[in-house]
């Protein structure tokens, strides 16, 4: 079969001949990949620098995606722990990993959707107490990931939802997606009062904005939650000692790991729901598989995420 297959770290997959996929567990499923999305985790994946990353080659990446079995049937599956990605004409599922869909499912929606939302929406259900009506700071908010993140806390009851980011024209699009103010890095100081910041960047923005916020914060004993989901700005960042001594600062992280996987399981069906019924707003670009190394490194110049069909 033909699949995106990574050969070396330190370049983009190449359409290649892979082997076919051989389920033979009890769980496992073979099945057909009809779309499947370019997250930023699949890069990270693909070019081994995830913390999760066993260095084996040469790999398939693709984390998740809409699949079809052998009767017909739509699913979404989660795929991970496998040089067998979802970026293949073929591929192997766990069953109970896997959640059906309708039979008129737009997949690359599905596909490019369900990992950011999951993102924040795992982070605010399985890492914290989340109380309706706290006020929620998203660094990276004009993302896919932070958008969907703005949607999210929206849903769960949040009383306040500011984005955070680096370009004025991005942020200006944001309170179509319900957030009630945006603010560029610079001016995180204004975001003082917060209760759970969603942290997409990490790195210097974090360090220096970090310092900001906390700085300008009206009660330094009340609860400020800093939940760490990604590093598009690094993957380090100094932590002020003040920070962490002047004021009720907690920080945790969310991913593979602090969440348990069965976790991540319990919350797909309701994410992909949600996702089916367009109850989030997303943009997509779909690619026909066998374009995968030139449009791996042509990113897009807006916010529409990368769907690859076989």
């Amino acid at each position: 079969m033909k699949a995106a297959v990574v050969r070396a770290f330190d370049e983009p997959p190449r359409y290649q001949d892979f082997p076919e996929p051989d389920g033979t567990g009890t769980d496992e499923l073979v099945v057909d990949v009809v779309a499947a999305a370019l997250h930023p985790r699949v890069r990270s994946q693909a070019n081994g620098s995830h913390y999760t990353s066993t260095g084996e080659l040469p790999m398939v990446p693709g984390i998740d995606g809409v699949v079809r079995d052998a009767t017909g049937a739509l699913y979404y599956a989660l795929v991970e722990d496998t040089n067998l990605g979802t970026m293949a004409q073929r591929t192997i599922v766990e069953k109970s990993r896997t959640v059906p869909l309708p039979a008129d499912t737009d997949a690359a929606a599905v596909a490019a959707a369900i990992n950011p939302v999951m993102s924040s929406w795992v982070a605010l259900r399985r890492r914290i107490h989340f109380e309706p009506g706290s006020r929620v700071l998203i660094l990276g908010a004009t993302g896919n990931a932070g958008r969907m993140a703005i949607q999210v806390a929206k849903r769960f009851g949040a009383g306040e939802v500011i984005g955070a980011g680096r370009n004025p024209q991005r942020l200006a699009g944001l309170p179509t997606l319900g957030a009630d103010r945006t603010l560029t890095f610079d001016r995180l100081g204004e975001a003082g009062d917060v209760d759970v910041v969603l942290d997409y960047v990490w790195g210097p923005p974090s360090s220096a904005g970090m310092v900001d916020l906390l700085t300008h914060r009206n009660n330094r004993n009340k609860r400020l939650t800093w939940i760490e989901i990604g590093s598009m700005a690094g993957a380090t960042a100094e932590i002020a000692s003040a920070a962490l001594r002047s004021t009720r600062l907690q920080i945790v992280g969310s991913g593979i790991g602090s969440v348990a996987r069965a976790e991540f399981a319990h919350e797909i069906p309701e994410i992909a729901a949600a996702v089916v019924a367009g109850e989030f707003d997303i943009d997509t670009q779909t690619v026909p598989l066998s374009e995968v190394e030139a449009a791996w490194t042509r990113r897009p110049s807006d916010d529409r995420r990368l769907v690859f069909v076989p």
